[in-house]
């Protein structure tokens, strides 16, 4: 662990970030430019975050599966949006076995292709659907500019497939994906998301409607955090996913696909994080509260056997806890500056004079309440007082993340007043719809329509940029984004 700490994120943000994943141990580089090989620390906070949506995903009725992560190229061929949208993301393999393949073979980028594939052998009658899948997998997305957890040659995400009887059916499972992102994001990273739907520039190649959330940065960028696609017939049609209808009719199936990746982990450091570190919501903290003993030889020895008793009784509360009692060879200051880097919510310091008073010195990663930082609470109500000040810790941080997109967000309609509105935060405006003109509006600002709010008022106006009429109804949310 560095004693030097991060840059500022005043005074250079994107140094804070990439300083930030590998000092606090999340991440390392891994051997293959863009790849990341995701530490313990960082893969806890994975893990935290797969078994809430796993769950999810359960009980709204779906099953988890595995396909292959080599698909054939003719499969993605099969659909001309989706082989063209990702085409320059794709790792192809013409080589394996001491000899040149019959058919190039891609490496997983998403599984509409292969999926489908077997939907159509899965699917006969109106009575196999609505088919509900989901994969936890890894896929690869060669990337020229990477950043740990954002953007990276291979990452890990779920992907949720499934194929329906008709659109409104599919329309319902899209929306309930989006649902079930912003909630996660919500109740676990405390990010206070956006949802709605992409703008057709914006959509998922293949997709009829793309869906998102999206969430401010404390920088004022955007970070798309979970899509949601409803793709109509285009998969269907391309490999033959169809079934015989109740009147004996074959009738092509309505699908949809659906994902988030480790990039919310960027998002909980990027929404969360100082100067200091890492600020873990706790209910995605790999430890929700550390103790420190603090003394050395015999002293040191009595306030590490009473931190373990205090880390079991905190544990049988169910709080993930840590004891540092193993590593004499650093001063407690050290370690205070780690957990801090770290982003543990609550350390708890133990000294002689804490266990003579019979009180412990507990320390929040932040005050929730001006000049409430650090205070001392008998050792005996410590277990039962803990899961308070975790729930308080929780809400503070989503509602502080909330204000401050709020308060970087603003309604514009003037050309001048959108550019200087996009180069700190978020731009509420009309927009035309013309493709075009979005690539006018980021070639000139590198602001892109993130979304079209699914709670924004209905409003008409002229386009920010070109002065045409509005095409949604309502205003669109720009910014720069990663």
């Amino acid at each position: 662990m560095s004693r030097e700490g991060v840059t500022p994120q005043s005074e250079d943000f994107s140094a804070w970030y990439n300083e930030l994943v590998v000092q606090a141990q999340l991440v390392d580089r891994g051997p293959v430019r863009g790849t990341m090989v995701i530490r313990p620390y960082g893969y806890r906070v994975w893990e935290l975050l797969q078994a809430d949506l796993d769950r999810r995903i359960k009980e709204a009725g779906h099953d988890n599966a595995c396909f292959p992560m080599f698909i054939p190229e003719s499969y993605l061929k099969r659909e001309a949006e989706h082989v063209e949208g990702f085409s320059p993301e794709l790792a192809v393999v013409t080589h394996a076995g001491g000899k040149d393949l019959e058919e190039p073979l891609i490496v997983r980028p998403t599984s509409e292709t292969v999926i489908g594939e077997y939907m159509a052998k899965w699917i006969d009658s109106h009575r196999d659907l609505p088919l509900l899948l989901n994969q936890w997998a890894n896929v690869v997305r060669w990337e020229m500019r990477p950043r740990m957890f954002l953007r990276t040659t291979e990452f890990l995400w779920q992907e949720g497939h499934t194929a329906h009887a008709d659109e409104d059916d599919a329309m319902r499972e899209t929306m309930w994906a989006l649902d079930a992102y912003a909630s996660v994001a919500r109740d676990l990273a405390a990010i206070p998301v956006v949802s709605g739907e992409k703008t057709p520039g914006e959509r998922f190649a293949g997709a009829v409607r793309t869906y998102t959330i999206e969430a401010m940065m404390r920088d004022g960028r955007a970070l798309q955090s979970g899509t949601s696609h409803y793709l109509g017939t285009n998969f269907a049609k391309a490999f033959e996913i169809q079934y015989q209808d109740e009147q004996g009719k074959l009738t092509l199936a309505h699908t949809t696909s659906w994902g988030m990746s480790t990039r919310m982990i960027g998002g909980v450091i990027m929404t969360h994080g100082d100067d200091k570190g890492l600020v873990m919501p706790p209910r995605l903290a790999p430890y929700q509260v550390v103790i420190v003993p603090i003394g050395r030889k015999e002293q040191g020895e009595q306030a590490a056997a009473e931190a373990r008793r205090l880390g079991a009784a905190i544990k049988a509360t169910g709080i993930r806890v840590h004891v540092d009692d193993n590593r004499p060879q650093l001063s407690p200051g050290f370690k205070f500056n780690e957990w801090e880097m770290r982003g543990v919510p609550i350390r708890i310091e133990l000294g002689k004079r804490d266990i003579e008073n019979g009180v412990a010195t507990v320390v929040r990663r932040l005050p929730t309440v001006e000049g409430q930082g650090k205070e001392q609470i008998p050792l005996d109500k410590v277990p039962e007082v803990l899961p308070g000040m975790l729930a308080d810790f929780q809400s503070f941080l989503l509602a502080r993340a909330e204000k401050f997109r709020e308060d970087n967000t603003a309604v514009v309609d003037g050309w001048d007043a959108f550019a200087a509105q996009v180069a700190t935060g978020w731009a509420r405006a009309f927009h035309c719809g013309d493709t075009a003109c979005e690539d006018d509006i980021k070639a000139e600002t590198a602001a892109t329509p993130r979304v079209i709010a699914t709670d924004a008022p209905e409003e008409t106006g002229v386009c920010v940029k070109c002065d045409r009429p509005s095409a949604y109804g309502k205003r669109v949310i720009f910014g720069r984004a990663y």
